[in-house]
């Protein structure tokens, strides 16, 4: 019996875990390890930080889950692994495994800008929207400007577009629209970049509904420091607010940067099939994992890991172990890395896709690249929240009506074979 070790239990733990389970059977033992109690849905923190929607809501106990559907789990905040003798170190327990699968996420790298988490809120973590929401509750009281945006290095601007829409709604709802400036600021060369730029459509979709709520824009915008009701950024700007709310960059986990698995940024460097190039039992997943950005910018942006490539992820991780344990007849797969976004802005919403997100090979065009725009990606976006929650509450991953759906509609796929001729053992699906 082998046991596989998962650590993280969000969006792209849970599903590894659940598709684990389902492809090893009772055969091997799967153990989920999380310094939380809850599984959260992260995607919809926006909502909470804003007062559509209860935290509650939103979150599932991981300890019920768990025994549930097989799973061991063990409460920790791991401190660090040890890849040469199969170990993870948590506070109280060490933990012996034969494979492993970091999908902790990342850490929020608030120290690399001043001021930033301390007069400025985000909606990255439950504790940080929850705070967020107790800040806009008193912003409405006394609403003046408004200033949204994101950090220079960041990679995910999808919660900062749905942020800025989200409150302009709001504030229109409350007949508060007038007495507010709303200023949105981002380190993307345009609007409705996104880390990848390239998607017909979504620029002029995004302009377009800006112009019409009458906000501002600041792109290739660097933040330099974050001070009590001002914000500063690098050409001299000084921005005052009342409110805001900006996203941060990422680093890698701290366990990973102490056990010397990640880059200079403490992300994983993978192979096409997840796996470590250095230590082949240990597979990354999710935002844990290190994606090299596709152009360079005028000021440091990231690129995005969607929820729906990290469940990519997690099934082509937990396919390539069945495989790896004789569990599974079949040859390993890599993830597309498809991705796609519904953003909800509140009266409507735009649907972003991009398949894939990162061209096999340079020059390459994606086979599908735009974005669309409806009352309908509102919907879609709070009737995949419940559903998500469900399959986690079912024990499911991605199940294959969900995977036929996806082609279907929009003809996104999650994994495919390894190709060796396109990816060479050696070669880096993830470049450092």
């Amino acid at each position: 019996m082998a046991r596989v070790v998962v650590l993280g239990a969000g969006i792209g733990g849970l599903p590894t875990a659940y598709e684990l389970r389902h492809r090893l059977g009772d055969r091997h033992q799967v153990i989920l390890v999380s310094d939380r109690d809850y599984f959260t849905f992260v995607p919809g923190l926006v909502a909470v930080a804003l007062g559509h929607n209860s935290l509650e809501r939103l979150q599932l106990p991981l300890e019920t889950l768990s025994r549930q559907q097989g799973l061991k789990w063990v409460k920790g905040a791991v401190q660090r692994v040890d890849p040469e003798a199969k170990k993870v170190y948590l506070p109280e327990q060490t933990l012996d495994y034969d494979y492993l699968v970091i999908a902790t996420g990342a850490e929020l790298a608030l120290d690399l800008l001043p001021g930033l988490g301390v007069y400025s809120h985000s909606v990255c973590t439950p504790a940080h929207a929850v705070a967020a929401y107790r800040a806009w509750q008193e912003f409405l009281k006394d609403p003046r400007e408004l200033v949204v945006g994101a950090a220079p290095g960041a990679s995910c601007f999808g919660p900062a577009y749905e942020f800025l829409f989200l409150a302009e709604h709001t504030l229109r709802r409350q007949g508060l629209r007038d007495r507010v400036k709303i200023t949105f600021i981002t380190p993307e060369p345009y609007i409705g970049h996104l880390g990848i730029g390239g998607l017909a459509n979504s620029e002029q979709l995004t302009l377009d509904l800006i112009a019409q709520r009458g906000i501002e824009t600041i792109t290739n915008a660097e933040i330099t420091a974050i001070e009590p009701n001002r914000i500063l950024l690098g050409d001299g700007r000084v921005l005052p607010f009342g409110y805001s709310m900006i996203l941060p960059s990422f680093r890698g986990a701290a366990f990973v940067r102490a056990s010397r698995l990640g880059n200079e940024k403490g992300f994983l460097p993978l192979l096409p099939t997840l796996q470590h190039p250095d230590y082949p039992e240990i597979y990354g997943v999710g935002i844990s994992v290190h994606l090299q950005p596709l152009q360079t910018t005028p000021v440091p942006t990231g690129l995005p890991k969607t929820g729906q490539m990290t469940e990519e992820m997690a099934i082509a991780a937990s396919h390539n172990i069945a495989v790896a344990l004789g569990e599974l007849a079949a040859d390993p797969v890599v993830p597309t890395l498809d991705a796609l976004c519904f953003a909800d802005f509140g009266d409507t919403g735009i649907a972003y896709i991009a398949a894939p997100v990162i061209p096999e090979a340079q020059g390459k065009h994606r086979r599908l690249a735009y974005a669309i725009q409806g009352k309908w990606v509102s919907w879609v976006k709070a009737a995949f929240e419940r559903y998500f929650l469900l399959k986690m509450r079912r024990g499911l991953s991605v199940p294959w009506f969900e995977q036929w759906g996806l082609r279907l509609f929009f003809g996104i796929s999650l994994v495919r074979p390894l190709q060796p001729t396109v990816f060479p053992q050696k070669q880096l699906l993830i470049k450092t």
